[in-house]
Parts: structure tokens; sequence; C-alpha cells
């Protein structure tokens, strides 16, 4: 029994508690759905306050472009109201010039008619002259007694010879002007020799070449970086050109001494092998040294061997420089000594002072010691040299007049310049074989005995002088100075010479009678 109400207790409280339970339940459900509602009724409001709003910005944006709108509706009427008026204008214009066109066309039409008769009485008169000429023309072959094509003959002959005469006259009177502008066409034509021969002369001066064991000594004088060959430029201060050219490296600067100082340190570091700045610097001192003491014993015994004594010491190193020095493949110094044994010799016959003769042949040229340092002609130069270190005024004049840069007034300044003449001019002295002088020669008198009326040619001066005698019976006045020129130029276009050749054309007239 008491088990019976147990059971009946635990249904009982079973069934209060899911009561209880679902009562809860219940009212929370009922809770969460008037927050869902409270939750639906806010967002209908929000929206329709939003949509209001969006009502509003839009009706307010409506309006700005509306606005916007129909100010660029009136800006394109007013636009296009201008663009109306312009093409009304243009139009007006274009008609106006259209009348002028048909106005000129029917003006041209008309002058285009006159034209045609004009044209036509023309040709009506042509065919009346034609008659006439042929008439005339008959007419003047039976006076004259000879055709019109021997007239024209004839003709041409006179005018050939009139036009020979006047061109040898005009030609004759330009040659005088010339003269008279002598300083301009002496500048043109050394102009002109130095274009060409600027390249070989400066190689001559400026370059020298060191020859390499092998072609991967180029890499190790190069250097890592290139620090070898900028120490050696650097010290020598002459520039280092490495190329193509197989196992040669060039040395290029104008001072002869250095270019010689880096020539003698680069072959003495090839030899040693050991290249490196330290290294370099060392040897190019040594050679430096070596040098200088081997300039101021070529200048003393220079001045021993021609015997001239008492010149001042910087003269003496500078006359050791010109061992370094060439002019068209002649050492100077050795041209310097030959000058100076000349100019003794021929003072000996003179009756002139030997020894000034001596020692103003030795210094002429040693302004070239320094003319890649001064500016000025080497003869102004090196007068300006024997001024400054103590040499008399006559040695001085002397030097500075041997090459025409002042004008020589004492028997001593025109020997040296003689002499210098026969040492530079010599067969052999400057770089020229025997027998290319020799052909020279013969080319110059050939082409001057091609000319009609030329009887002999004598070349004189080593070539650069040329006498040519001409028939004075063939060759008048006038034409001598035609056929000089003619000659002047066959001789540049078909022969190279250094320099210049001047041309003497001589005419002579003899008459010969006896008295019997």
């Amino acid at each position: 029994m008491e088990f019976i109400y147990i059971i009946a207790g635990v249904v009982i409280g079973l069934a209060g508690g899911y009561w209880f339970f679902k009562r809860q339940a219940t009212d929370a459900l009922g809770s969460v759905q008037k927050e869902i509602e409270r939750l639906k009724l806010d967002a209908k409001h929000e929206a329709e306050r939003i949509l209001k709003e969006a009502r509003v910005q839009g009706q307010e944006e409506a309006l700005s472009l509306k606005k916007e709108a129909e100010e660029e509706i009136k800006e394109r009427k007013a636009e296009f109201r201008n663009q109306e008026l312009r093409l009304q204008k243009k139009e007006k214009q274009l008609n106006r010039k259209q009348d002028l066109v048909d106005k000129r066309e029917l003006e041209v039409l008309e002058k285009g008619k006159d034209i045609q008769e004009a044209e036509a009485l023309l040709k009506e008169k042509e065919k009346t002259i034609d008659v006439l000429k042929n008439d005339q023309k008959i007419q003047l072959e039976k006076i004259a007694g000879m055709s019109v094509q021997e007239a024209k003959d004839t003709l041409l002959k006179m005018v050939e010879a009139d036009v020979k005469q006047d061109a040898a006259i005009m030609v004759k009177k330009i040659e005088t002007e010339a003269m008279e502008s002598a300083n301009k066409k002496a500048r043109e034509i050394i102009a002109l020799a130095v274009a060409r021969y600027a390249g070989e002369y400066i190689t001559e001066r400026a370059v020298s070449v060191v020859s390499l064991p092998s072609e991967e000594m180029k890499g190790r004088i190069i250097g890592r970086e290139g620090r070898n060959i900028r120490a050696l430029e650097a010290a020598t201060g002459i520039d280092l050109i490495i190329d193509d050219t197989p196992e040669a490296v060039l040395l290029s600067g104008f001072n002869p001494v250095r270019r010689e100082v880096a020539r003698i340190a680069l072959e003495r570091l090839v030899a040693d092998g050991r290249i490196h700045p330290a290294r370099i610097e060392e040897v190019v001192g040594k050679v430096e040294k070596e040098i200088d003491g081997v300039i101021r014993e070529t200048g003393e015994q220079a001045t021993f061997d021609v015997g001239v004594y008492g010149i001042h010491s910087e003269l003496v190193k500078l006359l050791g420089k010109l061992k370094y020095r060439t002019s068209y493949a002649q050492n100077v110094l050795n041209h310097s000594i030959e000058v100076a044994f000349l100019c003794g010799i021929m003072a000996s016959e003179l009756g002139v002072n030997v020894k000034k003769a001596k020692r103003a042949g030795l210094l002429h040229d040693i302004g070239k010691a320094v003319d890649h340092e001064v500016e000025g002609p080497h003869a102004i130069i090196g007068a300006d040299l024997a001024k400054k270190y103590g040499e008399s005024r006559d040695v001085i004049h002397a030097v500075a007049a041997h090459h025409e840069d002042v004008k020589p007034d004492s028997v001593l300044a025109v020997l040296v310049q003689a002499a210098d003449a026969l040492s530079g001019a010599r067969p052999g002295a400057r770089r020229e074989m025997l027998e290319t002088y020799v052909k020279r020669l013969e080319d110059l008198e050939r082409i001057a005995t091609s000319f009609s009326g030329v009887q002999k040619s004598y070349a004189i001066q080593a070539g650069r002088e040329i006498r040519i005698m001409v028939d004075g019976g063939r060759v008048t006045d006038a034409e001598a100075a035609l056929l000089c020129r003619d000659v002047a130029k066959k001789i540049e276009s078909e022969l190279s010479y250094p320099g210049q050749i001047k041309i003497t054309l001589i005419r002579e007239v003899r008459a010969v009678e006896y008295a019997r």
C-alpha cells in the first residue's frame, strides 16, 4: 500500500514538474514573440524614415540635375546661334568670291580669244620672216662667196683667238692682283700644305711604338681595373694607346723627352715582368734621371764636336733634348750640327767670323726643343732663348731670321739660312731616297716640256724650283702667264711633294742680222 502511495506521489510530482516547466516555457515564448513584434515595428518605422529621406534627397538631386541640364542646353543653344551666324557670314563671303571668280572667268575667256587671234597673226608674221630670212641668207651667201657653215667656222676661229688673248690678259691681271695680296696667298698655301701632311707629321712628332713579346702582356700593362695604365700615364704624362695592333703599344704625346722616358720605362717593365704602380713609379723615376744625364752629355758632346764653347748650361741641355726631336725623319740635333759645320765652311770662304757662324748654326733650331710648350714659330722662340741666356745680338738675329720670320740684315743670318736649306734639301736628308729624288726631278722637267711652245726646262734647288724656256715667237707675253699657270696646275695634279715648287717661265725674243 505504501508502495502504491509512493508511486502515486512520484507520478503527481512528475506531473507537477512538467506543468511548471511547460508554464515557464510558455511564458518565455510569449516574451520572445513580444520582442519580435516590437523589433518588427521599429524596423518598419526606420524603413519608413529612410524611405522618406531617400525620396527627399532624390528630389533634390533631380532638381539639381534638371537645373544643370537647363544651363547646358542654354549654352548649347547660344553656341549653335553663334555658329549659325558665322556660317551665314561665310556663306555671304563665298557668294561674293564666287561672283568674283565668275567675273574673272569671263575675263579670261575674252583674253583667251584675244590671245588666239594674236597667235594666228604671229604665225603669219613668222612665216613671212622665215621667207625673208631665206632670201637674205641666199643673197648673203652670193655676196660673201661662202656657205653658212664656212662663215660659222671662220667666225668661231676669230672668236677663239680673241678669247684666248683676253683670257691671257685676264690671267696676267689676276696674277698681278694676287702678288699684291701675297701674304694672304702664302697663308693659304701653308694651310694647304699643313692639311696635306698633317697626319704623317703628327705621327712622327707625337707617337712612339713599343713592341711586346705577346698579346697577354697588354692585359698586364692595363692591370686590374686599369690601375697599371693609369699609374704609367700619371708618372710619364704620356697617353698609352692599347688597340688591335698585334704585339704593340702606342705612346702618344707631344713632349719627345717624356715620350722617350715612357718608352724606355715600359720596355724595362715588360722585360722585368713586375708591373704594378709602385714598381712603375720606381722605374720611371730612374729612367728620368738617366735621360737627364744623357741629355746633358749629348749637348756637351755636340758643342765639343762643333768646337763651340761658353754656351750657357741651359742651352746645352736644350741642345741635348734635340736628340729626341725629328723633322721629316731627320734628327734635329744631327741637322743642327751639320748646319754648324756648313756655316763654318762658308764663313771661312767669305772671311766671316767662323766661331760665331758655327755658334749660330748650332743654335738655329734650339726653339724646337720647347716649341711644344711655348706658342709661336720655333725661330722666334729660339731667338728669345738665345737672348735670355746671354748670346750676342748677331747670333740672336741669325736664329730669328733663318726662316724669314724676321728679315735677315746680316751676312751671318744669310749664311745660317743657306746652310739650313742645304742640310734639309739635300737628297736623303728628309725621308726621300735618291731614286725617288731623281725621279721627281725628271717628272718635273717632263711635265714642263709637254706643253706646246716650251723649248727647255731645268729643275733646280733640289726640285723646289723649275725654270722653263719658251719660244718667244710662238708664245706671247700674255700667253706666258697662262702657260705658267697651266704648268703649275699639272704639277699639282700629277706629283706629290713636300712644301711648294716655284715655276719660273722665261720668254726671250732675239733678232740677229748681219751687215755685209
